[in-house]
């Protein structure tokens, strides 16, 4: 058994019927999700040995001890279970954009970086992501020993991409218009969610053969997006389906952003006890969309042959075709 992320991939061979020997089993962890629903599609589309594919989610909240729990979890079934494989599913968050706001221009995973956070998503993610690649090595149930890796995605797009529903809907209220917040000139990479998902059951499928290179290792996820702006990059889908980006420039001063965003967290601290806000603009999401931070890598493609399955118009016509099919949709 193998298990893909947390996302976790389960492989199961040596089943006692020959005829099922060489077919796996998988396990999805978190398959309810953005990301895992893709990968679940890939797995039963692009996976000619499964036999069967098992889907596990529940949602936690995001405090830190909670999630490194989890993760400790996935770790200590894949040692008693005998699962030898393990794919995790990280972020690029791991190591940046760091809360310095310092640019990251086309870096690689061996590509120097102060990765410097206070936000329980990437301290999160960091921590998880060494507890996974910390235990490769380690023997499971049966002697063998357990092999991981992980996976960081640059910021994700395509079909039930919750961000760019609200962005759509906001822009709707506001008369199909939104304003620039963010400078053209700030670059970051994306990645489409089925390229995200076929490097999944890609390395899933790779990692037996090639566990000597591929163990313990990071692999950005990238495929040939643009680089551009988040703003800029969200009206390659919103444009088409009647949105329109309004201004060259921010339309209001750096500081009055971030004086919003620190009172947005002030009053998503004070509703904690009675409901869950969580608005788009906080101090992490602005620092986020105010850095650089694109990558350029060919390691994965070096150690385990990825390319992206689907090209950037493919990726671009499914993303707006999922945008034109919302209910209310400006078109």
């Amino acid at each position: 058994m193998a298990s893909l992320g947390t996302l976790g991939l389960w492989r199961q061979s040596g089943m006692a019927d020959p005829a099922q020997a060489e077919k796996l089993v998988y396990l999805v962890t978190g398959g309810c999700g953005f990301l895992g629903e893709h990968v679940v599609r890939m797995l039963l589309q692009r996976e000619p040995r499964l036999r069967e594919l098992r889907i596990f989610d529940l949602h936690l909240g995001s405090w830190l001890e909670e999630l490194k729990t989890g993760t400790q979890n996935v770790i200590e079934a894949c040692v008693q279970t005998g699962t030898q494989f393990l794919v995790y599913t990280s972020s690029m968050e791991v190591v940046g954009p760091n809360v310095k706001g310092h640019p990251f221009y086309r870096g690689n995973e061996d590509t120097p970086y102060e990765a410097v956070h206070r936000h329980p998503y990437p301290r999160s993610k960091a921590l998880a992501e060494r507890l996974v690649l910390e235990a490769s090595g380690r023997k499971v149930r049966g002697g063998l020993p357990l092999v991981t890796c992980a996976l960081r995605p640059t910021g994700i797009y395509g079909e039930g991409h919750q961000i760019m529903r609200d962005f759509y809907h906001q822009g709707l209220r506001l008369g199909s218009r939104l304003f620039r917040a963010i400078p053209a000139s700030v670059e970051h990479g994306r990645v489409y969610v089925g390229n995200v998902a076929w490097m999944h059951v890609l390395v899933a499928r790779e990692l037996e053969q090639r566990a000597a290179i591929m163990g313990g290792q990071v692999y950005f996820c990238y495929d040939k997006s643009p680089y551009k702006s988040y703003e800029d990059f969200n009206m390659e889908f919103l444009g088409p389906c009647g949105l329109r980006l309004v201004g060259t420039r921010p339309m209001l001063p750096y500081w009055v952003l971030v004086l919003l965003a620190v009172l947005n967290a002030l009053l998503q601290w004070l509703l904690r006890p009675l409901l869950l806000y969580t608005p788009l603009l906080n101090p992490y999401t602005l620092a986020v969309a105010n850095t650089t931070f694109t990558v350029s890598t060919n390691k994965a493609q070096r150690h385990f042959g990825y390319e992206p399955l689907f090209s950037w118009e493919e990726s671009r016509t499914r993303t707006i075709r999922w945008v034109q099919a919302m209910e209310g949709s400006a078109q």
